[in-house]
């Protein structure tokens, strides 16, 4: 996100950080009992053994194994040569990466600097000297620029009936704007019981994704307003977590049924990262679509147009891009990488953002594609409500429902994501 009131550093993306663990993905046929014995490895987990799938971030650490079943993953307390003992097919063994909210102290650069472009721009002296297009769109009182470029006011569906699951730094439980919502909260964070968000970003992604039509205050700013709310605290008020902390909230968003899982975090690895390959097409089967942010590494006024990070990356995971108030690539948005599964899939609105934030501050204005992605969600929520779809159908439907723009595909993809209007649940 970009925060102003954060001092500016100096780099853009963060060190690619891990945990000493690995995580093993196994193959899919291979549905037989491990003998973790073989490796030396003991007390394992299973996540099928725990209530509504929610494995601890306690068993997470002191497990010398945790499977996650509907996954056919597992994260193992070992070093690769121990966990290459194991006798069950394994399809890769990668380390466990650690996950941020998308770095914001590059935002907070680009935000002064923009803010010192548009000044320039309004008086005929702009940054590159061309003069911009008037934006298309921009907040009123009843909504947010975001809400209506997506087409989500005049949409009749409301995500009734639809599970979301935001997986993030969790969510303000208390925050008058959910008051009376059905909202399901679990913690991922080692030693925090707790789903509240000490942050903000988990809160500003839900308010996107599923914030009420007629807020108690302000305009509207979110898509899937009757949505079913699963909050997965995933990473920590420090805006951090890792693989295994991810990996069981995907897990658990899938045993409790969630057709969208919204993840506005992510590593800078330009490769994709194994476990979320698996772990995206494995919920795709299941009928879980897994919506990512696809990173803010980029810089294109400097030419340095970034690329997806993990776990957006994946070929089986929907990248989102941002877009600012005139439909243009935000200035910070990850392009497209020419490999399998480096592809932005689909845009939305990111720049100057309004949404929900822990009280007593309650909105907050922010960018990033950490807040494109949820707007996607959302309008993942209300097409599967439209239609009945789910994994593969419901992204297929969702992207081909695209709004083409002019920008390149590379950094848009099929365009920007809309929401289904009267009568897309005909047929």
């Amino acid at each position: 996100m970009i925060d102003p009131s954060v001092p500016a550093r100096r780099h853009l993306r963060l060190p690619v950080q891990t945990t000493g663990r690995q995580v093993v993905v196994f193959a899919d046929a291979a549905d037989e009992p491990v003998d973790w014995s073989a490796a030396g490895i003991s007390d394992v987990a299973d996540s099928r053994d725990f209530t509504a799938g929610r494995v601890s971030a306690q068993t997470l650490r002191e497990a010398g194994a945790t499977v996650f079943s509907r996954l056919g993953i597992a994260v193992v307390a070992a070093p690769p040569d121990q966990v290459g003992a194991l006798r069950r097919p394994v399809l890769s063994v990668s380390p466990e990466l650690v996950h941020h909210v998308l770095p914001d102290d590059a935002y907070v650069r680009g935000y002064r600097d923009g803010v010192a472009d548009l000044a320039g721009r309004l008086v005929g002296t702009g940054g590159d000297g061309a003069a911009p297009a008037p934006p298309v769109f921009e907040d009123t009182a009843a909504a947010t620029w975001g809400v209506q470029a997506v087409q989500a006011t005049t949409s009749p569906f409301t995500g009734r009936g639809i599970r979301v699951a935001v997986l993030d730094t969790g969510l303000d439980l208390a925050h008058p704007d959910f008051a009376g919502r059905q909202v399901t909260a679990e913690s991922f964070v080692e030693g925090v019981t707790s789903a509240q968000d000490g942050h903000g970003h988990g809160t500003h992604c839900t308010g996107t994704a599923c914030g009420p039509r007629v807020p108690p205050a302000g305009p509207r700013y979110g898509v899937a307003s009757k949505a079913e709310v699963y909050v997965g605290k995933v990473l920590s008020d420090e805006g951090s977590g890792d693989d295994g902390g991810i990996l069981a909230g995907i897990d658990w968003a899938v045993a409790n049924g969630c057709a969208v899982v919204s993840m506005s975090l992510g590593a800078d690895v330009a490769e994709a990262h194994p476990p979320y390959s698996a772990a995206g097409r494995r919920a795709l089967e299941q009928g879980s679509l897994i919506v990512a942010a696809a990173g803010n590494n980029a810089d294109r006024r400097a030419g340095d147009f970034g690329f997806v990070g993990a776990p957006a990356n994946s070929v089986e995971i929907l990248a989102v891009g941002a877009l600012d108030a005139s439909l243009a690539t935000a200035w910070f948005s990850a392009r497209s990488l020419p490999v399998p599964g480096g592809e932005v899939d689909v845009a939305g609105p990111g720049v100057d953002v309004l949404s929900t934030w822990p009280m007593p501050t309650r909105y907050e204005t922010i960018s990033g594609t950490s807040m494109a992605t949820p707007h996607v969600a959302g309008l993942a929520a209300l097409w599967a409500e439209a239609t009945g779809r789910r994994g593969f159908e419901l992204w297929a439907t969702l992207t081909q429902a695209a709004r083409r723009l002019t920008e390149p595909s590379a950094d848009v993809g099929g365009g920007l994501a809309l929401a289904p209007q009267e009568g897309a649940g005909a047929g």
